[in-house]
């Protein structure tokens, strides 16, 4: 992995927390520097991006107040999803962070080449929410 594609990740976490990046733009710019997909852990305040070759970078980052709820609640995360692609007015990555934890998701994993993305809890639930447009 090369100092741009390292650049790329450190731009894109960077952006979601600013309120600076959207989801689509991330995507767009993760996708343009060769990255698959990225996985957000929420216990443990982690982002790792992956490239197809099986290389990584690990950042610090996307980290809720309080622990992560042990029940999983669906629905909440699934609110908190159209929030953001709404771009619900007051939306912001940090209170996005904050709403899925409170409803149980520990992480969350986005495929790229999936174009979906895994919403977990704690307990193994799952909620699986296509990028918009396909399936």
């Amino acid at each position: 992995m090369d100092e741009q594609m390292k650049s790329t990740a450190r731009q894109c976490l960077a952006g979601a927390e600013a309120g600076s990046m959207t989801f689509p733009g991330i995507l767009a710019a993760l996708t343009q520097a060769g990255f698959e997909g990225y996985f957000v852990d929420f216990r443990r305040g982690a982002v790792i991006y992956y490239l197809p070759s099986g290389e990584s970078i690990e950042l610090s980052g996307a980290a809720p107040t309080a622990p992560v709820a042990i029940g999983f609640n669906a629905t909440q995360v699934k609110e908190a999803i159209r929030e953001a692609q709404v771009a619900a007015p007051g939306y912001t990555y940090k209170g996005f962070i904050e709403k899925v934890a409170e409803a149980g998701c520990a992480g969350y994993l986005v495929s790229i080449l999936g174009r979906r993305v895994l919403y977990f809890g704690r307990t193994a639930d799952l909620h699986i929410e296509h990028f918009p447009g396909s399936k």
